[in-house]
């Protein structure tokens, strides 16, 4: 029997380089977090959303099942090992909180290679060719390989990718994953901040 396949949403940044909170950045009237537990709720059997500690309380996260972060400084994976810990016999589709383009389409493709033995599966960046870790699955399996690179000191979910026998796809759509990182990338986007 497979595993069940569980989303996470990571939202538990800081956005340093935004200055602003990019999980409340609103796209057509609902805020990127939402935008993103509506999209794996269509795909997965149970949603949540990754947080640090100090963010349970901020009320749009507080509207969904939420994950605390149980690493310091770890950056994403400390979302994903935690969702590991918590649910250790799932499988994992993970997305970033600021994938404005993202779509049931981009996330359909990812599922459709869930068959295979590779413990990550993840799109190639249409920019690189590199793996693009932050809209990609985390089987079961791939818990060991992170811990394990994590006890070695490497923190990087791309670096992980690269050195790990990870399945790489090709991109149905190739900007559904530009991201929002800087003020300028949100100019471009037009996006509007949440008061």
């Amino acid at each position: 029997m497979p595993s069940a396949l569980s989303g996470l949403v990571l939202a538990g940044g800081r956005s340093r380089r935004m200055g602003t909170d990019k999980a409340l950045l609103v796209n057509n009237g609902e805020s990127q977090l939402a935008m993103a537990v509506r999209l794996l709720r269509d795909v997965c059997d149970a949603v949540f959303v990754s947080t640090r500690e100090d963010q349970v309380d901020e009320p749009e996260r507080a509207r969904f099942p939420q994950l605390v972060d149980r690493y310091d400084d770890l950056g994403p994976v400390a979302g994903i090992l935690s969702a590991m810990d918590e649910r250790p016999d799932d499988d994992w589709l993970v997305v970033a909180c600021d994938l404005p383009k993202l779509s049931a389409q981009t996330l359909q493709a990812l599922i459709d290679e869930r068959g295979s033995e590779a413990p990550m599966i993840a799109f190639r960046s249409s920019q690189n060719d590199l793996p693009e870790p932050l809209c990609a699955i985390y089987t079961r399996r791939s818990a060991s390989i992170l811990r394990r690179f994590v006890d070695d000191g490497l923190k990087c979910p791309r670096k992980m990718m690269i050195n790990s026998d990870t399945r790489l796809i090709d991109l149905p759509v190739p900007d559904a994953l530009d991201n929002m990182n800087s003020p300028e990338d949100l100019a471009r986007s037009q996006l509007k901040i949440t008061s």
